[in-house]
C-alpha cells in the first residue's frame, strides 16, 4: 500500500460522526491535492475491508456524488442518521458540516 493510500484511509477513518469532508480535501491532506479521483478509487475498493465511513465523503460542491439510486439513498440516510442535514439534490452545507482537522 502506498503512503498516499495509507494517509487517505487514516484521514477518512478520522472523520467524526456528523461531519463530512470532500474528495479533494482528503487528497490534499494526504499529500496530493490533485488526486481527488484516487480518493474515489480508494473508497470504492477499500471501504469494506477497512471499515471506512465512506458516507462522510462528498464532492467539492457539497453534494452526494453517487449516481445509482441505492448507493445515493444509503449515503443520504447514513448522513441524516448522524444529524447531517441534506438538502435538495443531495446538497450539504459545507460551512456547517465540513470537518477541517487542521483547524481543530
Amino acid at each position: 500500500m502506498t503512503p498516499f493510500t495509507e494517509n487517505v484511509i487514516e484521514i477518512i477513518r478520522s472523520i467524526p460522526e456528523g461531519k463530512v469532508m470532500t474528495y479533494g480535501q482528503i487528497a490534499g491532506l494526504a499529500g496530493s491535492a490533485r488526486a481527488a479521483r484516487q480518493v474515489v478509487r480508494i473508497l470504492h475498493s477499500m471501504s469494506r475491508a477497512h471499515r471506512l465511513p465512506w458516507h462522510r465523503v462528498i464532492n467539492a460542491k457539497g453534494q452526494i456524488a453517487l449516481q445509482d439510486d441505492e448507493s445515493y439513498n444509503e449515503q443520504l440516510l447514513s448522513l441524516e442518521a448522524e444529524g447531517v442535514e441534506v438538502g435538495l439534490n443531495g446538497v450539504i452545507d459545507l460551512g456547517k458540516y465540513q470537518w477541517k482537522p487542521d483547524n481543530k
